[in-house]
């Protein structure tokens, strides 16, 4: 069952998602429309705005997730405008806000707007969505988070030492990955979180077992489809050699051994104790070791000496155990199906990898004597937030996209600029993009590139956002 602080469990398919009614809002453009769903620009991270008709005339307002990836240039005054924006379309009331995960480019806006989220004069919030993994009674969560901190204390030591080994590469490649989690001076993605968890006194921590919950005053009901409460399946972030279940990727491997041995100062299975060691800046200022270690061999035909040197065979370790920490991360996202009147989905995916998209095949639900599973869910999805900004591990391929029979609809909240200023230059994934035009007849909507020309006239256009009206 779902954890809920500070407020009256909410189950069952007839469920409301608000615990009282907020006072009537105009609903713009009336009732003709099923849902709207808004995708903010303000470059590489994620932040939605969907707007759902009430029978009485109002609006239901969920937000999900605001931020923007740590690098952009002014990230406070875009994201001020993001949340300006949000309390003038809904009024200065949202429903639901869902924070997917802890990721600095889906919160950053927390910290960076957080005047204006806590302004009770201008924006209230009426409840908050976040996964199990951040419940503080969960032992699991508990043990997840541990494990997490840990591995980030670990890694930004190492990256100090790549810089002294001379992998300055390496280490900006770390660092990059460490960004997800905010930096000194700009916030954490913990206070991110504490803020999102503060805005309301309903507080609910979600579970895929949760039964669906109709959104107050709207025939909308809404899954949880992730995280899964499966600690190996929050691990299982890539596809394996055998069952490559993503577009275009084979595995890739862990090697964690390596990494603790180098940030060990006492390690007893080094060649020389510590203080027959020479560091390696002075030892490249020494004859012996220029001749023999960084010059040209004159009696080989291979010049490079490299092959001596295993100052920085650890290296390699430290960029995958990175990756792996952003991964892992990537797979305690909170993912949301809304089903409309009339069996249409709307998914948002959030970041989820391999795991999280497996762990949807045996969901099932009991909805009005019927039982909805995970597989039907997506078969009658129309509308896909691309995962994790269309990145390769992030869009599963028969057990996801390709059993998105009805699927119409694509937007990816991507900057391949920004993208490749972070060294992540397949962000896109080229065959991804491929399928998902495919699929949905090239109606695949990314946040820097120009609306498709076949739907220029259903979706609305401006420097801030995107909007669709389905």
């Amino acid at each position: 069952m779902a954890r809920k602080v500070a407020a009256r469990s909410a189950r069952g398919s007839g469920q409301s998602a608000s615990a009282s009614t907020p006072a009537p809002r105009a609903a713009a453009g009336g009732a003709a429309f099923r849902a709207k769903v808004r995708m903010y620009r303000q470059g590489l991270g994620d932040c939605f705005l969907l707007t759902f008709p009430r029978s009485d005339g109002s609006s239901f307002f969920i937000v999900i997730d605001c931020g923007v990836i740590l690098g952009t240039a002014d990230p406070g005054t875009v994201m001020n405008q993001v949340v300006q924006d949000l309390i003038a379309t809904t009024h200065g009331r949202i429903d639901l806000l869902v924070a997917t995960h802890e990721h600095w480019d889906h919160i950053s806006g927390m910290v960076q707007a957080q005047a204006l989220w806590q302004d009770k004069s201008k924006l209230k919030v009426d409840q908050v969505w976040v996964a199990w993994t951040e419940d503080p009674a969960d032992q699991l969560a508990n043990k997840l988070r541990a494990e997490h901190q840990s591995l980030r204390t670990a890694l930004t030591m190492a990256a100090s030492r790549m810089r002294a080994a001379g992998g300055s590469d390496t280490a900006d490649e770390v660092m990059g990955m460490l960004d997800l989690f905010g930096a000194a001076g700009s916030g954490t993605t913990t206070d991110a979180l504490n803020v999102v968890k503060g805005l309301s006194q309903n507080v609910r921590y979600c579970l895929p077992q949760d039964a669906p919950v109709t959104l107050n005053g709207t025939s909308v009901r809404a899954y949880v489809l992730g995280p899964p409460h499966d600690e190996k399946l929050i691990k299982r972030f890539n596809p394996s050699t055998s069952t490559p279940e993503t577009y275009g990727m084979e595995a890739m491997n862990a090697a964690a051994g390596m990494l603790e041995i180098a940030l060990d100062d006492s390690d007893e299975s080094a060649p020389f104790g510590a203080r027959f060691q020479i560091p390696l800046e002075p030892a490249k200022q020494m004859p012996f070791f220029q001749q023999n270690y960084w010059g040209e061999a004159a009696d080989s035909e291979e010049k490079s000496q490299d092959w001596r040197r295993i100052d920085t065979s650890w290296l390699d370790a430290s960029s995958s155990l990175a990756l792996q920490l952003d991964s892992a991360t990537n797979n305690t996202c909170v993912v949301l199906a809304f089903e409309l009147d009339g069996g249409d989905v709307l998914l948002f995916a959030a970041d989820a990898q391999v795991g999280n998209w497996l762990s949807w095949q045996d969901l099932k639900w009991n909805v009005n004597a019927k039982t909805v599973t995970g597989p039907d869910l997506l078969k009658r999805t129309i509308f896909y937030k691309v995962g994790h900004h269309g990145s390769h591990n992030a869009t599963l391929r028969q057990l996801g996209l390709e059993e998105m029979d009805g699927l119409k609809y694509a937007f990816i909240p991507v900057n391949h600029e920004m993208a490749l200023k972070k060294r992540w230059g397949q962000m896109p994934f080229e065959p991804l993009l491929q399928r998902l035009g495919e699929k949905t007849g090239q109606q695949v909507v990314r946040i820097d590139q120009d609306v498709p020309p076949t739907l220029v006239n259903l979706v609305k256009a401006t420097p801030l956002y995107f909007e669709i009206s389905l």
